[in-house]
């Protein structure tokens, strides 16, 4: 990649300036950021999107400032579309991944007795989601089982259960909120094309630190946050909606006058986009900085992010995996960057106010958060950091120091 601005730097082989990407991010003064699995720390220029947009509506009128900033609005669509390789009028704007995937079932008419086939590693909020939906409308859960090592889902065992059931949906989520496991989502993708079955993929977790392509995916739908690994502002993600899904006609279950023209008193019409997916009101300034947080992450590149952010948690990982009282969780042949351990002798919120206390973020998961993962793993809780591109060799060995000097202290 050819040098664009003095954070973004390489040739062929594209390196980043750590140095100038950390001077444009304002939080890294003040913390050490390990929990960009929950938020990342916004850059300037999505920071002062957001900001220029709050004050414009303050100053002029809100559905003004958002005539005036329609451009800029639009560009969220293309840049999206560009990072997950689809066209703008595939892309809906959301208000989370939660409130994505939501949306996207909503669109499904399931009947008693039909199939959601998923996996053990799926997120908790997705799996709560499809318990409602089997109380509500007797759909049966079928979870695919893991590889016999425990390196996420084994996909022949899932193909087979594709062709005994024929689901009515394979819900498949990419890097689960529990653990650094990367699901094969492309291998899942070609089984379900080769048997025509609708496949939704959560990626909640894997946009903003790895390359997420929706052709070789092969979903039909795709749900991400823009607050995680693409550093925007919080309440935003997104909903990629396949062609196919959108020339089927379906739409959510409560569609409203965005995403719909009522043409008659007793008919209407869905917009031929992924629009019917939306809702009338956005918060506009979020939606101004998730377009920019987007073209950030453009241009510091996926491939390069790809390359920093799991090394950065490979490292970490090494660490730990070297302190007595502590043992890491992650499991996979190529673990993504949220790195989860559990710790001898400390319960979970102590734990986490004593590494809060030493300026580093991070954050708990619990049993509840993944019943199948932590039963096999045999834990209760564990800590998950999670480094981005911008954090540091030396942070990572700051943070190492620190748990190790909080196992120590158990000992």
């Amino acid at each position: 990649m050819r040098k664009q601005n003095s954070a973004f730097a390489g040739t062929t082989e594209p390196l980043l300036d750590v140095a100038a990407l950390r001077a444009d991010t304002p939080g890294c003064a003040n913390v050490v950021h390990f929990n960009n699995a929950g938020c990342g720390l916004m850059a300037r220029p999505v920071l002062q999107a957001t900001l220029d947009h709050l004050r414009l509506e303050a100053e002029t009128g809100g559905y003004e400032a958002a005539a005036a900033r329609a451009e800029g609005i639009a560009d969220f669509y293309a840049a999206t579309a560009e990072l997950v390789n689809t066209r703008r009028r595939n892309i809906a704007f959301a208000a989370s991944a939660t409130h994505a995937w939501s949306k996207a079932v909503s669109a499904i008419d399931f009947r008693t007795g039909d199939t959601v086939l998923t996996t053990r590693n799926d997120f908790i909020s997705n799996q709560i989601a499809l318990l409602s939906l089997r109380r509500r409308h007797g759909v049966r859960i079928v979870h695919a089982p893991d590889r016999a090592d425990g390196g996420g889902v084994d996909v022949d065992a899932m193909a087979a259960l594709m062709r005994a059931h024929r689901p009515r949906l394979v819900a498949v989520t990419h890097v689960p909120t529990n653990s650094g496991l990367v699901q094969p989502v492309a291998a899942i993708g070609r089984h379900c094309r080769d048997l025509g079955l609708l496949y939704l993929v959560d990626a909640c977790q894997s946009v903003g630190q790895l390359p997420v392509d929706v052709a070789e995916i092969g979903c039909d739908l795709l749900t991400a946050t823009c607050r995680k690994f693409l550093r925007g502002p919080r309440g935003s993600g997104f909903l990629y909606v396949s062609d196919r899904v959108l020339d089927a006609g379906s739409e959510p279950l409560f569609i409203d006058m965005h995403g719909a023209r009522w043409v008659a008193p007793g008919h209407y019409r869905p917009v031929a986009t992924a629009a019917r997916f939306e809702e009338w009101e956005f918060p506009y300034a979020t939606v101004l900085g998730c377009a920019a947080a987007v073209r950030y992450a453009l241009r510091v590149g996926p491939d390069a992010v790809a390359r920093r952010t799991p090394a950065l948690a490979g490292r970490l990982r090494d660490r730990l995996d070297a302190i007595a009282g502590v043992r890491t969780l992650d499991r996979g042949p190529a673990p993504a960057a949220l790195v989860t351990f559990a710790i001898e002798g400390w319960e979970a919120r102590p734990f986490k106010a004593a590494l809060d206390a030493r300026g580093v973020n991070s954050a708990l998961s619990f049993r509840e958060f993944a019943q199948f993962d932590f039963r096999d793993k045999e834990v209760e809780w564990c800590l998950r950091l999670s480094p981005h591109y911008y954090n540091t060799e030396e942070e990572v060995d700051l943070v190492a120091g620190a748990v190790a000097e909080l196992a120590g202290a158990a000992r």
